[in-house]
């Protein structure tokens, strides 16, 4: 089993209309047909939305969102309209709320590795390929591949694990064109974001995307560059051959596969809500990822 241990009712709002509940997003659409995105703060681990909340996590992706979409603006539109708090909105929806432009999305994930780790280190252990792209002899968990790779996804409903699919399934999917498209602004956005990151002291080993297309404009949708969507290793702990330390929820996954949490995660049980020490060194993770990469100091 998978999917939420609670699922949260959606909340009313005068002049909005509520679409769906994700894993972190919960999505509206206003009276002008615009798309109210408000990032809650929820956490999702081994395919589970937990019942426990990390403090200030969805304003931390909102707001980290923003400035990298500032930074990518020469090289991809992004959908963002206003920040303002619709009317009558709750006033915790505030820093964690977007009005989007409504797009035509892809059906895919778009994702860029430059390291070799996760889903793609287990594909290269079996095969020496990720999504079917020969890899050389001799990587190890955290190396550095030869060059970025464009390696996309299909996506999955909550619950379930997205499925990483050869590069040729994905244009079969959408099109020639369309898929070259993908892989160029891809690409491109990763580097760009590779290397503001390595400035700042942080590796970035791999992200996803989500595009849709704007009349026959593609536009960058969703969240960019945080880190739920994205790993970010510190430069100076980098060493290949193992798991390396990690800016996101590790603190949470290190827990619930411990004997300390009790759960199994083979069984069909939800997990636990995770102790107030986990939450407090997972809320720091994310803050302190927003802070190396903007800059700023978190308010």
């Amino acid at each position: 089993m998978s999917g939420f241990v609670e699922k949260p009712e959606p909340v009313e709002v005068p002049g909005l209309v509520h679409i769906h509940t994700g894993k972190v997003r919960d999505l509206y659409r206003n009276e002008a047909g615009d798309l109210v995105m408000v990032a809650s703060d929820r956490l999702s681990a081994y395919d589970w939305v937990l019942p426990t909340e990390i403090p200030d996590k969805g304003r931390v992706l909102t707001q980290l969102s923003l400035w990298w979409f500032e930074k990518l603006i020469d090289l991809v539109p992004n959908h963002v309209i206003s920040t303002d708090l619709p009317a009558g909105a709750p006033a915790d929806w505030a820093g964690r709320t977007l009005i989007c432009r409504s797009l035509r999305m892809v059906p895919v994930e778009c994702v860029a590795r430059g390291y070799l780790t996760g889903s793609g280190l287990a594909e290269y252990k079996e095969s020496r390929t990720v999504c079917g792209l020969a890899l050389p002899e001799g990587l190890m968990d955290g190396s550095e591949l030869p060059g970025p790779i464009f390696t996309p996804a299909t996506k999955a409903a909550v619950g379930d694990h997205d499925e990483n699919v050869p590069y040729e399934e994905a244009a079969r999917q959408v099109g020639a064109e369309t898929a070259a498209l993908l892989r160029r602004t891809t690409l491109d956005v990763y580097g760009r974001a590779r290397d503001i990151a390595r400035d700042r002291g942080i590796i970035l080993a791999d992200t996803k995307f989500e595009f849709g297309f704007d009349g026959e404009r593609l536009v960058i949708a969703d969240e960019v560059l945080t880190p739920d969507s994205s790993r970010f290793w510190p430069v100076a702990g980098w060493e290949p051959g193992h798991p390396q330390p990690s800016y996101d929820k590790q603190y949470v996954r290190d827990w619930l596969t411990s004997s300390a949490s009790g759960w199994d995660r083979g069984s069909e049980q939800p997990p636990p809500p995770l102790p107030q020490e986990i939450v407090d060194a997972t809320r720091a993770k994310y803050v302190e990822a927003y802070e190396l990469l903007t800059g700023l100091s978190w308010r």
